[in-house]
């Protein structure tokens, strides 16, 4: 779906979620709609920052913690957001390997509107982006923003090669979705036994033949993880191709072609592949305004996370065959999604 995008000020405007324009708290009307955050934290390192932003929120939309921490933790939750948001446990009658989908499952059922923002912990609204996303809700059934990293610290540099590529071959997958909670009720939730949880909600919701929209200009800001979550991610983001087999192929051929190349000794094959990643990349940065989020030295992060996501493609694969899955918390998760067509031939809740 094709919506206009607005201006680049209106992009950059309340890019800062904590203050006003003129560096004061400002009190803007409340929009009708429901912000869901599953959560499920080991440390409290970020509960200053994110008490902050859950704050700021308040003040324009419902918001909903789903909190599957330890007892402790989420006792210190509790106290820290009383008065401000709601905060529940996840429901005890939902079960699932994906702990997350569960939350999402608890929250938006819980949910106070129509309108529905899903976010991971480390995303950060500002008011055009829920503004945005609440208008969008009002022609689609499920939103698609587009998340960039704020700071950008190497690590941050290095993923964001693969949203370039994304941009430039059709719509990334963000770590938020904003959705319509009656859709998502009368098709049943999703599935929470699959590592890959959004494209799974996607696909569902395709083929309960809802209505999508992925603006390409539509930015929402993500907070990087620290290098050691980074490092403890590449496989099982690898194994999220799994579901996408043209992905995960062209993934399982970038190292038998360049070895290729390095026995035919034809550097000019890799450096004339490596361009063409990176070329590729910048049609993604420029795209819808791109440029005013993404640096222009992302676009050279590309062939690096393309051969990156070539050598975790095999452990993927690998942990699949002889592990039966990717470690995902206490337990281990075999399927990444369901293929778009065993979806559409399910049985739909009446």
């Amino acid at each position: 779906m094709s919506l206009a995008s607005p201006t680049g000020d209106a992009r950059r405007a309340g890019r800062r979620w904590d203050v006003g324009h003129d560096g004061a708290s400002t009190s803007p009307a409340r929009l009708p709609m429901t912000y869901v955050l599953p959560l499920r934290w080991h440390t409290d390192t970020g509960l200053a920052e994110l008490t902050g932003y859950l704050r700021w929120l308040a003040d324009r939309v419902e918001v909903l913690v789903v909190d599957g921490s330890a007892p402790e933790l989420f006792a210190r939750h509790a106290e820290a957001w009383r008065g401000v948001i709601r905060h529940l446990p996840p429901d005890t009658a939902e079960r699932g390997l994906n702990g997350k989908v569960i939350g999402v499952l608890t929250g938006v059922r819980a949910a106070g509107h129509e309108h529905v923002v899903i976010a991971d912990d480390d995303v950060r609204y500002d008011e055009a982006g829920l503004t945005a996303a609440h208008r969008l809700l009002g022609r689609v059934d499920l939103v698609r923003p587009q998340n960039y990293f704020d700071p950008l610290p190497w690590h941050a540099w290095w993923d964001t090669g693969r949203t370039l590529l994304n941009r430039a071959l059709g719509a990334d997958y963000p770590g938020t979705l904003a959705l319509r909670r009656s859709t998502f009720l009368a098709m049943g939730g999703y599935d929470p036994d699959v590592l890959f949880e959004n494209l799974e909600l996607i696909r569902t919701m395709r083929a309960y033949d809802g209505t999508e929209a992925a603006p390409a200009w539509l930015y929402v800001r993500r907070l990087p993880p620290n290098a050691a979550h980074f490092r403890g991610q590449r496989v099982r983001q690898a194994y999220d191709d799994l579901a996408q087999p043209a992905r995960l192929l062209t993934a399982l051929a970038v190292l038998p072609a360049l070895a290729a190349a390095v026995a035919a000794r034809r550097p000019a094959l890799v450096l004339g592949a490596a361009a063409g990643t990176v070329a590729l990349a910048e049609l993604g940065r420029r795209r819808a305004g791109g440029t005013a989020v993404f640096p222009p030295t992302t676009a050279l992060a590309a062939p690096v996370w393309l051969l990156e996501r070539g050598v975790c493609g095999w452990l993927a694969v690998a942990q699949r065959f002889l592990l039966g899955g990717v470690r995902y918390g206490d337990t281990r998760i075999t399927r990444a999604a369901h293929r778009p067509h065993t979806l559409q031939t399910r049985p739909r809740p009446r």
